[in-house]
């Protein structure tokens, strides 16, 4: 099994953007000093506990502070950029990175952000653009002759020599172009389908783990349109996680903290308020009135010394049949960074050598 973050990154409204951006550096360089694999950095708009609108902004700075740890835009909302534009900018990122990119895709589920780009996300829009998009990306990366490409959304073309020296250039550095990852959070999400379609990374966000089981369902799905076999290896869970000396210790230090700050003032909140709380309980039965920070931390979250943790993710291995990589959901602990510093050092030197041997075929 490997292991590797997920940011979104998440910061306190309070928390002014250039500190946050610095602290999601400092995780960042941390990460890579520990041997963590890959880092996947989130794109947001319009909410102050996720206020970074640039995943590749981060990404670029944090190519020069990193050596092996492989990033990605974790991912672009593709909704929200010219796919002609995006794809340019991230085949020069590929180059910056010299190999060490990925490239994360999702179709947004913010109804802020829908709002502010006047996409009907309630209709579905978002994903009938998320496909068009990433269609029109890898068209321009692999097509050698020239094309004009006429989608609903986007008008796009490849020219052919003009000028005499003027002409589309830009391709990826990886060939044909970097790993692709797409996120799901929804039960049958359509962007897990496209995963599984495309033989891309899936990557299953935050929830019970009882209820994230049924996204390789929607993976298999994906997989059956194109005769592809998916692989569980592939598979990436992003979970809550960390990791103390002592179970009371990590559950004061996380429920006590940050984390449970953030997902009492802002997590539980949303998806309260958009209609998905039960994608956070371990029993439909349970009311929404008990779904709280304690309540996740006991269900859904990693946390307790390194044995605890350990004997967790082995049983939420078996739940879900079996998962590849591991990823860490960040937090902003940059009021206690040496709390943080050691759940990362302790997860990473006791935990994982102790699950590495859990790997699916």
């Amino acid at each position: 099994m490997e292991y590797g973050l997920f940011t979104m990154p998440s910061h306190p409204p309070e928390r002014g953007l250039y500190d946050g951006h610095r602290w999601d550096l400092d995780t960042l360089r941390w990460a890579d000093e520990l041997g963590f694999k890959e880092a996947w950095i989130g794109e947001h708009h319009t909410a102050p506990w996720e206020p970074h609108p640039s995943p590749d902004l981060l990404i670029a700075q944090a190519l020069i502070e990193t050596r092996n740890i492989r990033l990605a835009p974790g991912g672009f909302l593709l909704p929200y950029h010219h796919p002609a534009e995006l794809a340019n900018r991230v085949a020069m990122l590929d180059h910056m990175a010299q190999g060490r990119l990925n490239f994360g895709v999702a179709a947004s589920g913010l109804p802020s952000d829908w709002a502010m780009f006047h996409v009907d996300g309630y209709a579905g829009q978002h994903r009938e653009m998320t496909r068009e998009a990433l269609d029109i990306i890898l068209k321009l990366w692999t097509a050698e002759e020239p094309f004009d490409y006429a989608g609903k959304y986007w008008q796009v073309s490849k020219t052919d020599l003009m000028l005499r020296t003027l002409r589309p250039h830009l391709k990826p550095l990886q060939k044909p172009y970097p790993p692709i990852g797409v996120a799901g959070v929804s039960k049958g999400s359509d962007t897990l389908k496209l995963a599984g379609e495309h033989g891309f990374l899936p990557m299953s966000l935050n929830l019970n783990q009882t209820y994230v089981a049924s996204h390789w369902e929607s993976v298999e799905e994906g997989a059956r349109r194109s005769g592809r076999t998916p692989s569980r290896a592939q598979w990436r869970l992003v979970r809550e996680i960390f990791v103390a000396d002592s179970d009371a210790e990590a559950w004061r230090l996380s429920v006590g903290s940050m984390m449970g700050r953030m997902m009492r003032e802002y997590f539980i909140p949303l998806l309260s308020d958009v209609g998905v709380i039960e994608f956070l309980k371990h029993d439909p039965s349970v009311a929404d009135s008990d779904v709280t920070p304690e309540y996740c931390a006991k269900h859904n979250w990693l946390i307790g010394s390194p044995a605890t943790v350990v004997e967790k993710i082995e049983h939420m291995y078996d739940e879900v049949g079996g998962f590849g990589s591991l990823l860490l959901f960040c937090f902003d602990y940059s009021e206690n960074p040496q709390a943080w510093r050691h759940s990362m050092e302790l997860l990473a030197r006791e935990v994982m050598p102790k699950v590495a041997h859990l790997l699916p075929a």
